[in-house]
């Protein structure tokens, strides 16, 4: 095939929403959504504030096979508040990972995949937000006792806030080259440390340090795809077959700590030395 024609029939991932991804990682007729739009269960906070709910709070939750395999999916909806997650967003991510648990403790082996496409936390919405993903949290390390979670961040808004500690429980995580994954985002650094510090305007610098790339380079994801519906679905399947891995990378801590004694804090990390703090090992 040529490149002209491999460009044609590539089908962009990140230029989905979050129903059309579930859906486009799910095998053929398996997609059932649980709790949607038409059950209208809503943030009952926005409205109060001025600000449009949607009658899916933002996060679609899926249930299908995956080539055959049994999966539940939450996805968030970027293009909604940032992605970011509020009580009712939050629940519905939660609930989903701790009934596929459930599922598992009943002896029907439920993986699930995060597709993660948020800021963190919803400010209109801080405390209720902040308890709704510590339970998403919870529930991940509890699932992933007995079947992969699988983490997909594809862009363009990232995953940052409590939702990248998410991202960091999970079994595997995947990304693209469009993808950054930080626990705070570029504007917030650059408003707490100042311009000289971290532009938030400086794109290059951005991607070089937190992007997609640089994460798979530095051990801190596991796959490192191209924007096509085809190839993630293909890699996602492929970190379900692994199974549950020997060690999480969040039980690794002691490494990861090790790596960061090394780092003279004097100065301005370059992303070329962030690869070669880490020196290209994987954890």
């Amino acid at each position: 095939m040529t490149d002209s024609a491999a460009l044609l029939n590539k089908h962009s991932f990140v230029e989905l929403g979050a129903r059309q991804r579930a859906k486009a990682l799910l095998d053929n007729g398996s997609f059932r959504e649980l709790l949607d739009p038409f059950q209208r269960i809503m943030s009952p906070w926005l409205l109060r504030q001025g600000v449009v709910p949607q009658s899916d709070d933002g996060v679609v939750i899926a249930k299908g096979l995956l080539d055959g395999l049994p999966v539940v999916i939450a996805a968030i909806e970027g293009a909604f508040q940032g992605g970011s997650l509020g009580e009712v967003g939050g629940a519905k991510i939660a609930g989903a990972l701790e009934l596929a648990a459930e599922d598992n403790r009943k002896g029907i082996p439920t993986r699930a995949v995060l597709l993660l496409e948020t800021g963190g936390v919803r400010l209109q919405e801080a405390n209720l937000g902040l308890a709704a993903i510590a339970e998403i949290h919870s529930a991940i390390v509890d699932l992933r006792q007995y079947q992969p979670v699988i983490g997909v961040v594809a862009g363009s808004v990232g995953c940052f806030g409590g939702m990248s500690i998410a991202a960091g429980l999970c079994s595997y995580l995947l990304v693209t080259q469009e993808a950054r994954l930080g626990l705070n985002g570029p504007q917030v650094i650059e408003q707490e440390a100042g311009i000289d510090e971290y532009d938030s305007r400086d794109r290059p610098f951005i991607w070089s340090l937190t992007g997609g790339e640089q994460r798979f380079a530095t051990g801190l994801v596991d796959r490192y795809v191209a924007d096509d519906v085809a190839q993630i679905r293909e890699h996602v399947s492929q970190l379900l077959h692994l199974g549950v891995p020997a060690q999480h990378r969040s039980g690794q801590a002691e490494v990861f700590l090790q790596r960061l004694a090394r780092l003279d804090t004097e100065v301005q990390i370059e992303p070329a030395a962030v690869r070669q703090l880490y020196q290209g090992e994987r954890p």
